[in-house]
């Protein structure tokens, strides 16, 4: 399958972004995003792009109440870095790096096979994985299930 995805190797922008740490089952990736635009608003920060997740460990490998995952929201203007405070959100610089991604469409728990594809393609193309898995979230939250569209990706370098 790895060769039937469209695949583009880039260098991401730096970015300062807002995020919030967390530790336990995907099911709380929207109640964490509720956490942080409010966290976001209280403060009077600009929201300056499509939300992200970082992934830094897959289900089936850990428990689910033992996943380690991070969601950040890009933010407008010269915010300085800080935290994680008392509500376990902060602010931070984002480097570039070298990311290979794809387009994901569909349900967000749809998105294994894509997963999969990628990193194929990966192994196929002299790429190795350098870092945590990424997904930004390209669809308005109001977007129907099979409609929503995903970027997947993963740091790389040449092997």
């Amino acid at each position: 399958m790895a060769s039937n995805i469209k695949v583009n190797v880039k260098k991401t922008e730096p970015m300062t972004v807002a995020f919030i740490s967390m530790k336990g089952p995907y099911t709380l990736i929207g109640e964490a995003f509720g956490r942080l635009y409010g966290w976001i608003a209280e403060r009077d920060y600009i929201p300056a792009g499509p939300p992200m997740g970082v992934y830094f460990n897959t289900p089936g490998e850990v428990p689910d109440e033992e996943l380690l995952w991070e969601i950040q929201a890009p933010l407008a203007g010269d915010v300085l870095p800080s935290g994680p405070d008392e509500k376990g959100a902060g602010v931070k610089k984002v480097e570039t790096k070298e990311v290979a991604a794809t387009m994901h469409k569909g349900p967000y728990d749809q998105v294994g096979p894509t997963y999969q594809a990628l990193t194929g393609w990966i192994a196929e193309n002299g790429y190795e994985i350098v870092g945590p898995a990424e997904e930004v979230y390209c669809s308005r939250p109001n977007t129907p299930p099979e409609e929503l569209l995903t970027e997947v990706r993963f740091p790389v370098r040449k092997r």
